[in-house]
């Protein structure tokens, strides 16, 4: 244990001289807010504002991404970790050259694989740093063990809720069990909120309020409300087309709400609100929670 320690702890160091991509996770309390729909759009968006972005395909066993952009990757994670491909391999670029890595279904218990295994896993990790700027990770929905994880490991979580009482509640207790995994850092993470499927920007802030009221009293922590994404019949179609609504309908009122929303997010980091950790850095705290190194 404490050789693999140590060396993560050198490859860690190895990578810090490198420039660092910025790690956003999207996550939500339940399926069918909008969750896959929100990275993609994002995702696009950078790109649209000059940033180089890869999606991380985390929801294991589905295909959302791939499903949405009408795209079927050639590889995913797991050819990385048991056919001996390199990142590279496995990067799929879809529409609006946007990369995307798929998870693949067989590799949710990645990080019980042995030492050689984990140590060339980060090592190709941590070249997504010099690859994009921005690498957008879409998480399964609710509290999985294997959610928690990713949302631990990161110092960015975007939270995706809509008006309806069962997806307030689940985001509830999304963060409720986010607080209290013995592993999860407030001062270190950074919760945003995205409230979809609004009728307007004013109902959209009342549904933020709604919910930091309740996480405020019981939970102590501080969210942001990072904007709204209204219903859109145009959205609607999109999906349907299998693209993404930001190139299928860019003027659509959504897809301009997810620029607006994505010049809010580069604007935090511009503001140096935003701290870069990199992908090793990333892997490596999940890594280290499941071996306890």
């Amino acid at each position: 244990m404490a050789d693999q320690a140590e060396k993560l702890r050198n490859m860690m160091k190895a990578s810090s001289g490198r420039p660092l991509a910025r790690v956003i996770t999207v996550t939500s309390g339940k399926g069918g807010v909008g969750k896959s729909n929100t990275a993609i759009n994002l995702a696009l968006q950078f790109k649209k504002l000059g940033k180089r972005v890869i999606i991380l395909d985390a929801d294991f066993g589905l295909a959302n991404i791939e499903i949405m952009f009408g795209t079927v990757p050639k590889h995913n994670l797991s050819d990385l970790i048991y056919q001996g491909k390199n990142i590279k391999d496995v990067i799929t670029w879809g529409p609006g050259d946007v990369g995307f890595i798929s998870g693949g279904s067989g590799i949710a218990g990645f990080s019980n694989l042995g030492r050689e295994y984990l140590t060339y896993i980060i090592r190709n990790l941590a070249e997504l740093d010099a690859i994009a700027d921005i690498v957008i990770i879409d998480t399964g929905a609710g509290i999985a063990d294997a959610v928690l994880e990713f949302l631990v490991a990161s110092g960015e979580i975007i939270l995706v809720t809509t008006p309806e009482p069962t997806s307030i509640t689940d985001s509830y207790s999304l963060l409720k069990a986010l607080d209290r995994h013995p592993r999860f850092s407030k001062e270190n993470s950074k919760i945003k909120v995205l409230t979809n499927r609004v009728g307007s920007d004013k109902d959209g802030e009342l549904l933020f309020k709604k919910l930091d009221l309740v996480v405020t009293r019981y939970l102590g922590l501080t969210l942001e409300h990072i904007g709204s994404v209204p219903m859109d019949s145009r959205l609607n179609d999109a999906v349907m087309q299998q693209m993404p609504v930001s190139l299928a309908h860019p003027e659509a009122k959504s897809a301009k709400a997810y620029m607006a929303i994505t010049e809010r997010l580069i604007g935090l980091e511009d503001e140096g609100k935003i701290k870069k950790r990199g992908m090793a850095a990333f892997f490596s705290h999940i890594v280290a929670g499941k071996k306890s190194v």
